[in-house]
């Protein structure tokens, strides 16, 4: 089991930063991949970034340039810094992580709210 904890979501005004983190807990040993997926009403939940266990990273091209994924593995701890944020941007960020074995997880959720 995995436990995963998003923070530091927020209101925040066009062009600003956030960063956002995410504490895994549990047999965390055993997470390869990790990532951020985020959702805005009305729409499907989308890839954001990923980041393997090697630093590996992927991002969506809509974030390209703007946000940069990365992970502590001594502190089982993972962010998203996002920065030039855009309206288009609010969404739920959520964090997952997949397991050596396949089996996936996902964290709560956390705000993101970009707006003057």
């Amino acid at each position: 089991q995995v436990q995963l904890v998003e923070s530091g979501g927020g209101l925040v005004q066009p062009g600003g930063s956030l960063r956002l983190s995410c504490a895994a807990s549990g047999s965390r040993f055993s997470i390869n991949a990790m990532g951020w997926y985020r959702q805005s009403p009305g729409k499907q939940r989308e890839l954001v970034a990923t980041i393997t266990s090697d630093g590996s990273t992927n991002y969506a091209d809509s974030v390209k340039g703007r946000f940069t994924i990365s992970r502590d593995n001594a502190k089982s701890t993972m962010y998203l810094q996002m920065s030039s944020l855009k309206p288009e941007d609010t969404a739920v960020y959520y964090c997952n992580a997949v397991q050596s074995s396949g089996y996936e997880y996902w964290g709560q959720g956390t705000q993101v709210t970009v707006s003057s």
